[in-house]
């Protein structure tokens, strides 16, 4: 099955401020939105109480977490560049969705979105 995420311009330039803000260190945040058929439409993101933000690594408590149905996935940076998921990014994912925004955090270009079992997800930019 195809599946394409869609998120706003203006909620992807906050995500990419969100990991200038935090860098050298990762950071990490949820994706809310709505799932439908082939398209993931990501609306809103919040950030996970707790976060941990590393040199390399960001996590959050997910048992913490209130029950929330709005949550698609999650979004985490790569401050090394790579827009690629890690082994241990693919055991962590959260939700259906896993968004990696890397190093400038600048732009669509440095924005990669890949499903809970690693495969690329066609991202598209709504203005």
């Amino acid at each position: 099955m195809r599946t394409e995420v869609v998120v706003n311009k203006r909620l992807l330039q906050a995500i990419l401020q969100s990991a200038k803000a935090v860098y050298p260190r990762e950071t990490v945040l949820l994706l809310r939105g709505k799932a439908k058929k082939e398209t993931i439409e990501v609306t809103d993101f919040i950030i996970p109480p707790l976060a941990s933000h590393g040199r390399g690594f960001s996590s959050f408590p997910a048992h913490m977490l209130p029950i929330d149905f709005s949550v698609v996935g999650s979004v985490h940076s790569h401050p090394s560049g790579v827009k690629l998921p890690s082994v241990e990014d693919l055991n962590r994912s959260f939700g259906k969705i896993m968004m990696i925004v890397a190093y400038p955090f600048e732009g669509e270009d440095n924005v990669a979105v890949y499903s809970s079992s690693g495969e690329k997800i066609v991202l598209k930019i709504a203005k």
